[in-house]
């Protein structure tokens, strides 16, 4: 079966963004001083065959946790979806 996964990586929330906090900063910049506080990340897809949606699952986070995330910085969130045929 062919799954796609969707995954999700952001800097951990007790870290530092400079990148979100440049955003913000120009938010301001430009009339926008209601949105605050951005956080800046990474969004990843790719397909994977798998015998089960848990299967595929597995697979997706081992990717995340060996090459995708690093984990001493970062976090991530992985949903996985079924694909037609």
């Amino acid at each position: 079966m062919k799954f796609k996964a969707s995954i999700d990586i952001m800097p951990l929330k007790a870290l530092l963004d400079p990148q979100g906090k440049a955003v913000s900063a120009t938010m301001k910049n430009i009339g926008l001083p209601e949105i605050e506080n951005v956080r800046i990340g990474k969004h990843i897809t790719f397909e994977i065959t798998a015998n089960s949606a848990s299967q595929a699952q597995s697979q997706a986070e081992e990717a995340c946790r060996k090459l995708l995330a690093n984990l001493i910085m970062e976090d991530y969130h992985v949903v996985i979806e079924e694909m037609g045929v």
